[in-house]
């Protein structure tokens, strides 16, 4: 019941800053956290449970060490969370195991695509030409541009 009349008299703060991303200060730990590109909702559980955080309180009205403890656990993720939840596992550069999260997501991403399309490789073909990459039917699907129609002898003798 303490908790309950604490939270009251806190003050809430909208916007709270981790990992070089604004979050909501008005959604429950777990959910902001998602805010945080490369960290879902089961992640972002983790990682309010290993900074002693209950993960259904309200982000904005967390007091100061309890954020700071959040940011620790963030910055440490790799060491903080097993090999199999990593999202970057084996990386083709350095064959270590490790977790993207916030810009670097962006820029990983392109400096995978552009290895591929240096190598040559098939996907790399693929993504330089714009067209999809994972095997999906090209025929009829999947335009992009100015449509061209077909048209049939019947609606052309109709039209002259």
């Amino acid at each position: 019941m303490e908790t309950k009349d604490t939270d009251s008299s806190v003050e809430l703060r909208h916007i709270v800053r981790i990992y070089n991303t604004d979050l909501d200060g008005k959604k429950q730990v777990q959910m902001a956290l998602t805010g945080i590109k490369g960290v879902g909702r089961r992640l972002a559980r983790v990682f309010a449970v290993t900074a002693g955080v209950d993960p259904y309180a309200i982000l904005g009205k967390l007091p100061e060490e309890q954020i700071e403890a959040l940011k620790n656990v963030i910055e440490s993720a790799t060491e903080s969370i097993p090999a199999w939840m990593m999202n970057r596992r084996k990386d083709i550069i350095t064959g270590v195991d490790r977790h993207v999260m916030g810009a670097d997501v962006l820029t990983t991403l392109r400096e995978d695509l552009d290895l591929m399309k240096k190598s040559r490789s098939y996907k790399g073909i693929r993504h330089e030409l714009g067209l999809r990459v994972r095997g999906q039917r090209t025929r009829s699907t999947g335009r992009s541009g100015a449509t061209v129609g077909v048209t049939k002898k019947k609606a052309q003798a109709t039209k002259s």
